[in-house]
């Protein structure tokens, strides 16, 4: 991406995360960075932790979080905060799309 103050998503290359899940980052400024998550019917985000934090909402889909000790399942228009250094991992229970916010910026995502 040339400009990190716009983009559209359809421009956007999508990044494998893990088995069924893709990224693409739409964005960043000084403090926050804007990704997408495109999942296949029982694609995952494996179990992990980073020092980000993050919130997100689930746009289209339905998708089952783990986020500490904590399984959760949320729909189209639910949101989710993830505190940093917390362990979270999901599994799309159908085809499903969310919407992340890092703070500060996940500088290997750029």
């Amino acid at each position: 991406m040339t400009d990190p103050k716009t983009a559209r998503s359809a421009d956007v290359p999508a990044v494998p995360i893990a088995a069924g899940s893709f990224r693409k980052t739409l964005g960043w400024g000084e403090r926050t960075l804007l990704s997408e998550v495109t999942f296949v019917k029982d694609g995952v985000v494996p179990m992990h932790s980073h020092p980000h934090e993050q919130i997100g909402y689930v746009a289209r889909g339905t998708i089952e979080f783990t986020i500490g000790n904590r399984i959760v399942v949320l729909r189209a228009g639910d949101a989710y905060v993830i505190p940093g250094n917390v362990p979270h991992g999901c599994h799309a229970l159908e085809d499903s799309l969310a919407i992340d916010i890092f703070s500060p910026v996940r500088e290997e995502y750029k």
